[in-house]
């Protein structure tokens, strides 16, 4: 933890807010509706963007974009039990506001419904679904991030706690601190591991780098 980079790239959900009930509840009636196995489907939906999971099921009968425009808005109109994951926002917070970005696979209207129900604002940089041509695991929202924030992603430290959003972030070239608050198992990857944020206290450099302590 005694090393230093020069921004932070968070992930959303599961990362700084909770949203698991609320897109568990939609997928879940999703799936039933399309005779799609709960149990084994549900686990794939997190962390990828909803198009790129409904087009995995290789399901011809479905209209990818139709299908996933659906699921968006039930999700946007079901964020009651959406929260903060313990510490995220005092420690965003004390983040200089052109040192992180948000990287999303989730569309900017669903981010800023959950985003706002957790009492979070918009950062200065956000990168959602609408901007990438390929979701995670692909690194390209990463990059992208990076590159808005002026910064080599090499230098970058990813909040994460998807194993799609992890890869993502190791293929960018960057490290990757895993957020475990919602896992239920084990996740692989990743160089260090953080329960939520609290008692992780930032400490920025004379040269501007940031780094964690605690």
């Amino acid at each position: 933890m005694s090393k230093s980079y020069a921004a932070f790239l968070f992930d959303m959900d599961g990362t700084l807010i909770t949203s698991v009930a609320s897109a568990e509840r939609v997928w879940t009636n999703w799936a039933k509706k399309h005779g799609i196995d709960v149990a084994t489907y549900l686990p794939s939906i997190h962390g990828v963007r909803s198009v790129d999971s409904i087009r995995g099921l290789d399901r011809p009968d479905l209209d990818v974009e139709k299908e996933a425009a659906a699921i968006e808005a039930a999700e946007i109109a079901d964020t009651a039990d959406v929260s903060e994951i313990p510490g995220a926002a005092a420690f965003l917070a004390s983040l200089p506001p052109k040192s992180w970005a948000i990287v999303t696979s989730a569309s900017l209207a669903l981010a800023r419904a959950r985003l706002s129900a957790a009492g979070f604002a918009l950062p200065e940089v956000i990168i959602t679904a609408e901007d990438v041509k390929r979701g995670k695991p692909d690194p390209q929202g990463y990059k992208l991030a990076a590159e808005r924030l002026g910064v080599d992603p090499a230098h970058c430290l990813v909040f994460e706690d998807a194993p799609a959003g992890i890869a993502a972030g190791e293929a960018a070239g960057a490290d990757v601190a895993v957020i475990t608050a919602t896992h239920t198992h084990p996740v692989a990857g990743g160089q260090l591991r953080m329960p939520d944020y609290r008692g992780v206290t930032l400490k920025i450099g004379a040269d501007g780098r940031l780094s964690l302590v605690g």
